[in-house]
């Protein structure tokens, strides 16, 4: 369904329809005076009190008539605005939401709503009330009084308790209180018989009364993330229920009689201390047991003991969790202070100490691709993970969690060093790790502890040395070149600071290339940092070991050059006549008072600076070349990879019996984290719309240790029915980073300063398609598809049809993983024996057909091509799933819902 059109279904549900008949997402657009029809939407205002204030002092006539409002409780007037809303007695739906800002970790802010006006009661008509991200600890009695509520939303909230009678709210239909403390339900709960939908998860739920069993028209229960061991028998009274959320509890058993409820269509029971299930249970197609430990023994009584010190251990598959958004991996889970064990798919693993969190704590993470933007690589550094988010931000834990994040081991262990890099206060830090590889499959993991959560990533960085320098001086040394020292000598310093320092070694083969002058020699390069903005009191001691090749006997000290480079490596100033250069036979010795790079040339060269400056960029770069590859069995299969230069022939083949195309592009160089686009041109183009599509082009970020490959399909509107249609594909830079030089910045610019490289792409000529030539299967007008949901977009008849075009000979085997049987594939096949296009259509449509009123088909999908080795098309599916997850948000935010 179209967004506005499923806003004004709930519209209408709620009974909250104007005088015009149309619903709350039928709203005209705020005016300049804020005031439109019978609505407010001040909370996408940041002085939306101030406004509405204003607006009921001047036109108080056409306020009070309002029956829409909305208001961020993140405003500091809303205390003042609250004694005015029992005046619009005509109001239907309030929305009292706080998170309209964000804390120094990114997390959403909470409104500060602790209480509300006892004559908020008078408010006869209001049907939706939402109080959540605020800091309600009980909730208010006025609320009780309101005879209309239908809808109540209190989550994310510090609700330990709901009010004894809180039962006397007879008309309401939908209720949420996630995310809060309740412990607790009053035993009134069951007299709520007209209540549908119950959220209660992520709370610390132990006990359930009896009465729950009374909610009669209850359809969606969800209990998840809570701390219950049992659940009541009555719960096999509710015999409208169709989804029961149980999952991420501390269940170690479960009522056989669920398996009696009429309409129940899904029951999760994942992540508990199920040991056995009902057979009756287990029957059942649609319950999700993963993350138990099933089968396992029943525990002695010295176990049980014992077992309080047994930590619980959660696997938790790809994509597996409360939240699924497409390529990106995410997922979440609970942690109680008994602690616990957690394994992801992807390879991290967490390890929660007992007692590290004292209430249960609902655990968020996702996995994202980097972003330029905000993932600032400082120089030198190379990405060697994706980005890992932990929520909530910023919550402090009681013990140290650690973390294990697989990494792609860099090629340059001795120069570099592998750290975990975590986000914290509007900045980028590193964190103390270790790193070890695994035994068995020799991948590497780096281990680090932290007390909150975030967002972590693993870089490869210049070995850094630091020590702590006190007024009585100290001696710092590299580990990457001994011969490199740093001396404080007393008195350097009043206060005690922190001193770092970085080696960058820089070979003689480099130099000659990049200089193209054999007598051009230089030290390795050295990096100096302090965590004072004041200069030093006393000059510090640098010992630089002399270029290569170069001794006190040969020394010709006209030809030695000392260089100063500021922080980014853009100036290089010779400060050789600035300082008193000492020679030993192997070292130079100055002295300076302040930090930053220093670099020693041997040269005949009078201005070195140029040249140093040249040499420093091109360290930075990347020679790197561009493939495009097109699937031998399908050429309108397109592979696009951006390869290092020393990787391409290894990555050739491996690919080369799938895959066909023309040589490597020519060599260019990138700088690590920069953009480039990729675009078809010459009678081709892509064939789908993506949401990393800019303006036709396909939107690539070069990182040296990641894979920049994505896999696509092409199009061509040329008719291609008598002749092929040879195309070609650019590649193109994109946005000038800030880190890259000036000069190298400079160079880019002009009409062909951004084209990179341009490869051929040929597609065939043209078979006939089975829609040429209508069968009975394909002339069949199959029923409206919509598999997945509103929030995430749906995949529809034409998404199935266009996917349908690429299975080819592999339609059995994912048959076979979307859970047909032996014999459904065998009738298929037996049925359209002549036609490989019809045995296609008919085993995907049967499936979709028999799975489109089940909530994760379309993850059922994408594992099943992932299994059956089509990445492809799992990753089509999941493009478009994003790109319509994309266009819903957008346009809920473009009607202010």
């Amino acid at each position: 369904l179209d967004p506005v059109d499923e806003m004004q279904k709930m519209a209408e549900l709620l009974g909250l329809r104007d005088e015009c008949g149309e619903g709350t997402s039928g709203a005209p657009a705020l005016a300049g005076s804020c005031l439109a029809d019978n609505r407010l939407n001040l909370d996408v205002y940041p002085d939306g009190c101030c406004r509405f204030l204003q607006l009921f002092k001047e036109q108080q006539r056409e306020v009070v008539q309002v029956e829409f409002l909305r208001l961020s409780s993140n405003d500091c007037l809303l205390d003042t605005t609250l004694g005015s809303l029992p005046h619009l007695k005509h109001l239907k739906s309030l929305v009292l939401k706080g998170g309209h800002a964000r804390d120094e970790f990114g997390s959403y802010q909470q409104g500060s709503l602790t209480s509300l006006p006892p004559d908020f009661g008078n408010l006869r008509c209001l049907t939706h009330l939402d109080l959540s991200f605020n800091r309600f600890s009980t909730l208010p009695s006025c609320i009780l009084h309101l005879p209309s509520l239908r809808v109540l939303l209190v989550s994310h909230n510090s609700l330990v308790t709901l009010p004894e009678d809180f039962g006397c709210l007879s008309k309401l239909t939908f209720f949420s209180a996630m995310k809060n403390q309740l412990k607790d339900l009053p035993r009134s709960i069951g007299e709520l018989s007209m209540l549908q939908d119950l959220d209660l998860s992520e709370n610390a739920l132990e006990l359930l009364p009896e009465e729950v069993g009374n909610l009669h028209n209850c359809t969606e229960l969800d209990l998840s993330g809570n701390r219950l061991s049992s659940i009541p028998d009555s719960l096999a009274n509710l015999k409208s229920l169709r989804r029961l959320h149980l999952h991420s509890n501390l269940l170690v058993t479960v009522p056989a009689s669920l398996a009696s409820l009429p309409n129940l269509s899904r029951l999760d029971l994942q992540n508990n201390c199920l040991r056995a299930i009902p057979a009756e249970i287990q029957a059942l197609p649609f319950v999700h047991v993963r993350g138990n430990p099933l089968g396992e023994a029943e525990p002695s009584p010295q176990a049980e003991k014992s077992s309080t010190r047994r930590l619980q251990r959660l696997f938790l598959a790809s994509g597996e969790g409360s939240v699924i958004h497409s390529c990106i991996s995410s997922g979440s889970f609970t942690v109680t202070s008994e602690g616990c064990k957690v394994v992801l798919a992807c390879g991290i693993h967490f390890y929660f100490p007992p007692g590290a969190a004292s209430d249960p704590l609902w655990i968020y993470f996702r996995s994202l691709t980097p972003d330029p933007q905000w993932v600032k690589l400082r120089h030198h550094d190379v990405l060697l993970s994706r980005v890992l988010e932990l929520q909530p931000h910023g919550v402090q834990f009681q013990q140290e969690v650690q973390i294990w994040m697989p990494y792609i081991s860099p090629q340059t262990p001795h120069q570099h060093e592998v750290v975990v890099r975590t986000f914290s206060r509007q900045s980028w830090s590193d964190l103390r790790t270790r790193v070890k590889q695994k035994r068995k499959s020799k991948k590497w993991v780096a281990h680090c502890c932290v007390l909150h959560f975030s967002w972590f990533l693993v870089v490869s960085r210049l070995v850094q040395n630091e020590c702590r320098v006190p007024a009585e001086g100290t001696l710092l040394f590299s580990s990457v070149d001994p011969n490199i020292k740093v001396i404080f000598p007393p008195g350097v310093t009043k206060e005690p600071r922190s001193v770092k320092l970085q080696v960058l070694p820089v070979s003689a083969e480099e130099i000659q290339e990049i200089t193209a002058n054999a007598g051009c020699r230089a030290s390795p390069l050295l990096y100096l940092s302090q965590d004072s903005t004041v200069d030093f009191l006393k000059p510090v001691r640098i010992q630089l070991p002399l270029p290569p090749g170069v001794t006190g006997l040969n020394l010709d000290p006209s030809r030695l050059h000392i260089l100063h480079g500021d922080l980014e490596g853009q100036t290089w100033n010779d400060i050789t006549s600035e300082v008193v250069l000492e020679f030993t036979h192997l070292y130079a010795v100055f002295e300076v008072t302040h930090f930053s790079w220093y670099w020693l040339w041997y040269t005949t060269k009078t201005y070195i600076g140029g040249i140093a400056r040249k040499v420093y960029e091109r360290l930075r770069l990347y020679q790197v070349n561009f493939i495009a590859l097109q699937r031998k069995k399908d050429p309108e299969q397109v592979l696009l990879q951006c390869v290092p230069k020393h990787k391409v022939w290894s990555v050739l083949k491996k690919l080369q019996d799938r895959y066909r195309g023309p040589e490597p592009s020519d060599m260019v160089e990138m700088f690590e984290g920069e953009q480039f686009f990729a675009a078809f041109e010459r009678g081709i183009s892509i064939d789908m719309d993506r949401p990393d599509c800019v303006d036709g082009r396909l939107s690539f970020i070069f990182y040296s240790h990641l894979k920049n490959m994505k896999e696509i399909y092409v199009t061509s509107p040329v008719d291609r029915k008598g002749q092929a249609v040879k195309g070609q594909v650019s590649f193109y830079r994109g946005a000038v980073p800030d880190s890259i030089p000036e000069d190298a910045s400079r160079r880019r610019k002009g009409p062909d300063s951004l084209w990179l490289a341009t490869l051929p792409i040929k597609l065939p000529q043209l078979k006939p398609r089975w829609d040429e030539n209508p069968s009975p299967l394909y002339s069949f007008s199959f029923p409206p598809l919509n598999l997945g949901n509103a929030e995430t977009g749906y995949l529809t008849q034409a998404n199935l049809l266009s996917i349908a075009r690429r299975v080819g000979a592999d339609w059995q085997s994912i048959g076979l993983n979307l859970g047909l049987t032996y014999q459904q594939i065998e009738r298929i096949g037996y049925n359209n024996r002549e036609d490989l296009n019809k045995q296609i259509l008919d085993m995907l449509f049967s499936w979709a057909q028999q799975n489109s009123e089940d909530p994760d088909c379309v993850s059922k999908l994408i594992t099943a091509m992932k299994e059956s080795g089509r990445q492809d098309i799992a990753d089509e599916v999941e493009a478009i799933i994003e790109l319509g997850r994309q266009k819903y948000s957008e346009s809920i935010r473009r009607v202010g819902l």
